[in-house]
């Protein structure tokens, strides 16, 4: 349901709703961004470039000169990238605390794009204890300037259908329009059926809106696992979807808009839902 907090940075997110789309480009940022091991800052930089790639999370390249590389060593591995040419990985130790491949570099980058990359050094997220933007602490992977997140009131009549069973139903949703994202529709509680909604332990984090608990939802001894989420507190920038309830459109069995069934999105989450059967104390 959600990628992987490990080496996100090496995974294809198929979140283009167009296919053909791609992009590659390198620019810098103006925001000083800080990378936090064991308790030891290994980078901090005026003059980071950001990576855009399709399919791609956004990546941090630092300045060598504004790295600890006294803290990195060579660990002999080494992969061959698109565009980027070979990147040779680094371990990361701070006397504290060390990662193995912790970090790359490229040296010879192979396309006159990736040019800007040359001798830049970046970092795997998750492997880093903690990363700041100026003083503001960031999670889960940077944040991309050109993505936007808008959240707008709406007297749309939104339906969500689960298993047959119509579990949400609204006129008062509120809809976030993600950049390249679909249109994620945001219910009140009270317009949810809640007693459908089984609490999960699966928690997630979205560095443009915060940390999200999920719920699964059971009609009779059919339980869909994951298949809603909320965020309780989300960040100062995305308030009005707070302690609202929003369902994966690409798994529930359909979500109809004034009447009218929307096309299910080709997003990460397009996969056939978990359903299993569940004993009655189950739930």
């Amino acid at each position: 349901m959600t990628v992987s907090d490990f080496q996100i940075e090496d995974k294809l997110i198929e979140r283009e709703l167009d296919p053909s789309y791609h992009e590659f480009s390198v620019e810098p940022t103006g925001r000083q961004v800080t990378v936090v091991l064991g308790g030891v800052v290994v980078a901090r930089s005026r003059r980071v470039a950001l990576l855009h790639e399709s399919k791609h999370m956004p990546v941090y390249y630092f300045p060598v000169e504004d790295v600890r590389m006294d803290l990195l060593s060579p660990s002999g591995r080494t992969k061959d990238t698109p565009l980027k040419g070979v990147a040779r990985y680094l371990d990361v130790d701070t006397g504290t605390k060390r990662v193995a491949d912790g970090a790359w570099i490229h040296e010879a980058p192979t396309s006159p794009a990736a040019e800007p990359l040359r001798g830049m050094v970046a970092f795997y997220w998750a492997k880093m204890d903690r990363w700041f933007e100026e003083d503001d602490e960031v999670y889960k992977h940077p944040r991309d300037p050109y993505h936007r997140v808008d959240v707008l009131n709406s007297s749309r009549h939104v339906q969500i259908v689960v298993l047959g069973e119509l579990v949400a139903e609204s006129r008062r949703p509120r809809l976030l329009f993600e950049t390249r994202l679909p249109t994620r529709y945001y219910l009140p509680w009270a317009d949810v059926r809640s007693e459908l909604l089984v609490p999960s332990t699966t928690r997630s984090t979205c560095p443009y809106k915060g940390d999200a608990e999920y719920w699964s939802v059971q009609i009779g001894d059919q339980l869909v696992k994951d298949l809603a989420w909320s965020y309780r507190h989300p960040i100062a920038e995305c308030p009005k979807i707070e302690n609202l309830v929003c369902f994966y459109d690409e798994q529930v069995d359909a979500v109809i808009v004034d009447g009218v069934e929307q096309e299910r999105p080709r997003t990460a989450w397009s996969k056939a839902p978990t359903v299993r059967t569940v004993a009655p104390t189950e739930s």
